[in-house]
């Protein structure tokens, strides 16, 4: 009887645990009527990402097709609100289509993000200020 105890409390301790624990998913279309001013390129991507609350890990990968040329650089920004432009908060290890990753986040990091306040940006040479954008948003 004592195991059969014992059992059902290290079930429900098990069971407890990972309610702490999500995983938020983010998305978000890359455009150029999105960037800060709005350029004329018909480039489009995506941007999808997930983030682990209980790691503070986000991952993400990022898409993108029809650019000016070819990209020399890709980032997430922030904190900004859509219409703004900020800093270099996560730069990608290569600008290079799809762009996987994943980082560990501080707590302001990660308040930032989910509070919609990071975009994702990819710059060309035509539009080194950001060809295509796209604020994360949480889905």
């Amino acid at each position: 009887m004592h195991r059969t105890f014992g059992l059902a409390l290290l079930a429900m301790a098990v069971a407890a645990s990972p309610a702490h624990a999500e995983t938020v998913i983010l998305k978000s279309d890359l455009k150029a009527a999105n960037e800060v001013p709005p350029n004329a390129s018909t480039a489009s991507g995506t941007a999808e990402a997930s983030f682990d609350t209980a790691t503070k890990t986000l991952s993400w990968t990022i898409s993108f097709s029809g650019l000016s040329g070819p990209p020399i650089g890709a980032h997430f920004h922030g904190p900004s609100e859509p219409g703004k432009n900020a800093g270099i908060v996560l730069p990608f290890k290569s600008p290079e289509p799809p762009i996987k990753g994943s980082s560990v986040l501080t707590d302001a990091q990660a308040a930032d993000l989910l509070a919609g306040k990071w975009y994702a940006n990819i710059h060309t040479q035509a539009n080194p200020g950001g060809e295509i954008r796209g604020q994360m948003a949480k889905q």
